[in-house]
C-alpha cells in the first residue's frame, strides 16, 4: 500500500522525501513494540528512545499512511467535544485534566518542531472557527464562555473581524485559538520519524501484524518475514488498525473526508485569502476547512470521498462554495475553463466513536493503546503517544491518563452509519451553494 497522489495528493508532493526504511526481516529483541507509524506511534517511539529504551515500529504500509498524511494540517486544541460536556462525560477531576491536557497539545506540537527542526510548514499563528447563521454563532460564544473560564485564549470576533481574518464569506461570526495553528501534516510526520530514528529507535514499514499474542516476556508480534519479542506493546494504528488490531478500527464509525488544492494563488489574490495564515473550518453539520499552505496554494476540504460519483459532485460543490466565499479567486480561472482548477485531490477516513472521546484501553498485561481521535489527530494523538510512552517507561501511573481504561468494544450499525454518511454527504454536496 504505497502512498500516492490519489491517496496523499498534496501532501506527497510538498513533504520532504520519507527516510529509507525496509520490511521487517528476521528477529527483532525490543523492550516496546510500537504498532502503527502515525503521530501517536512515531511521538511514542521518540519519547521511548530518548529514555533509552530498545523500541521497534511496525507499520503496515507507510510512515504517515493513514490519518497522519491524509489530514488537512489544522493544530487544534482540545476536542469537537465542549468543554462542559467533557466534564459531564468525565466527571470534574480526569474531566478537567483531559480539557488542560489537550489544551495544551498544539504547543507540545510546535515544540517538537522546533526542537528537532522538522520541516512542515508550521505556522503557530491561530485557527478560526467561522460560525454559520444564529447556530452556529450561539456554537462559538459557548465555546469561547467555557474555554475562557479556564484562561485560554480565544477571542470572540463579530462578523466583520470574521470576514477581515477569513477574506471573504458572511459568517456571523468566529472564534480565534491563538493556541492553535497548522502545518504540513504528512511533513510532521516524516520529521517525527526521522527524530525517532535519530534517536535510536527501529521502524520498518511494508510490514502488518498478522498475528500478536502475550507471552511470558511480553508480547510476540508476527509479519510476513519476521517477528518482534518485547516486553510492552504500544497499539497506535487508530482508524487505520488491521489484522490483530482491527478490533481498534471496528470501535469507530468511519466518516470519509476529502481535500483538494488549488494551484499557488497569486501574490495579489493571495494577500486578500486567510491574511493572518490561520487555519479555518466552520460549524455547519457537514463542516468544510480551508487553509493555505506554504506556497499560497489555498486547501479546502470537506466530508464525501472522491471516488466514482461522488468525486465529481464534490469538486462540483467546491467549485461552488469557493465562488461565494472567495470571488477574486475569479481572477485565476482560465478563460478555457471558467472556473478554478484544482492541482490536487485526496480524502481518508476519520474514525468517530459513539461520544466524540478518545479510548484508552489495556491490552493484557503490559499492553495499551489510545483510539478514536475524532478528526483530532494531530495534536491529542502527539501528546497521547508521548503520555503511553511515559506510562510503559513508569514516569506516570495509569491513574494520570486523563481516560478511564475500557474494553475494546465495536461500534453499533457502523457500517450502515457509514453509508449514511457518504450518502448524505453526496446529496448535501449536490445542493449546497447552489441558491
Amino acid at each position: 500500500m504505497p502512498i500516492t497522489p490519489r491517496s496523499h495528493g498534496l501532501w506527497d508532493a510538498t513533504a520532504p522525501p520519507a527516510p529509507a526504511l525496509a520490511p521487517l526481516s528476521g528477529a527483532v529483541r525490543a523492550d516496546v513494540a510500537v504498532v502503527g507509524a502515525g503521530y501517536a506511534g512515531l511521538s511514542a517511539a521518540l519519547r521511548l528512545a530518548e529514555a533509552g529504551a530498545r523500541v521497534v515500529v511496525l507499520e503496515a504500509a507507510e510512515v504517515g499512511f493513514g490519518g497522519a498524511g491524509r489530514n488537512v494540517g489544522l493544530v487544534n486544541a482540545g476536542l469537537w467535544v465542549m468543554p462542559d460536556a467533557i466534564l459531564s462525560a468525565l466527571g470534574p477531576a480526569r474531566g478537567e485534566a483531559l480539557i488542560a491536557f489537550l489544551g495544551a497539545a498544539p504547543q507540545a506540537v510546535f515544540d517538537l518542531v522546533a526542537r528537532h527542526a522538522i520541516p512542515c510548514e508550521a505556522a503557530p499563528v491561530g485557527t478560526l472557527h467561522c460560525a454559520v447563521g444564529t447556530a452556529g454563532r450561539a456554537e462559538i460564544e459557548a465555546r469561547a464562555a467555557q474555554w475562557q473560564a479556564r484562561g485560554a485564549p480565544v477571542r470572540l470576533l463579530d462578523a466583520g473581524e470574521a470576514r477581515a481574518m477569513v477574506g471573504g464569506g458572511a459568517f456571523s461570526g468566529a472564534l480565534l485559538d491563538l493556541r492553535a495553528g497548522t502545518l504540513q501534516p504528512l511533513a510532521y510526520a516524516r520529521g517525527l520519524a526521522r527524530a525517532a530514528l535519530a534517536a535510536g529507535a527501529q521502524i520498518f514499514i511494508s510490514s502488518p501484524v498478522t498475528a500478536a499474542g502475550e507471552t511470558a516476556a511480553g508480547w510476540r508480534l508476527a509479519t510476513p518475514a519476521g517477528h518482534v519479542e518485547a516486553d510492552h506493546l504500544i497499539a497506535a494504528t487508530d482508524a487505520y488498525g488491521t489484522g490483530p488490531f482491527a478490533p481498534l478500527r471496528r470501535e469507530q464509525v468511519h466518516l470519509p473526508y476529502f481535500n483538494l488544492a488549488t494551484a499557488p494563488l497569486p501574490e495579489e489574490v493571495r494577500g486578500t485569502i486567510l491574511p493572518g495564515r490561520q487555519g479555518a473550518w466552520d460549524t455547519q453539520p457537514i463542516l468544510t476547512s480551508f487553509r493555505l499552505d506554504a506556497a499560497g496554494r489555498l486547501v479546502f476540504g470537506s466530508v464525501g470521498a472522491l471516488d466514482r460519483v461522488g468525486g465529481a459532485i464534490h469538486r462540483a460543490y467546491v467549485r461552488r462554495a469557493l465562488a461565494r466565499l472567495y470571488p477574486q479567486l475569479g481572477q485565476m480561472a482560465s478563460e478555457v475553463a471558467s472556473e478554478v482548477a484544482f492541482e490536487a485531490g485526496w480524502h481518508g477516513m476519520i474514525g468517530m466513536t459513539a461520544d466524540a472521546l478518545p479510548r484508552f484501553h489495556r491490552l493484557g498485561r503490559t499492553g495499551v493503546a489510545v483510539a478514536g481521535y475524532n478528526g483530532r489527530g494531530i495534536g491529542p494523538g502527539t501528546v497521547f503517544g508521548a503520555l503511553l510512552a511515559d506510562l510503559v517507561l513508569g514516569r506516570v501511573r495509569e491513574a494520570d491518563v486523563p481516560l478511564p481504561p475500557s474494553a475494546v468494544q465495536p461500534a453499533r450499525w457502523r457500517p450502515a452509519r457509514e453509508a449514511v454518511y457518504a450518502a448524505g454527504s453526496g446529496l448535501a454536496h449536490l445542493v449546497a451553494a447552489r441558491f
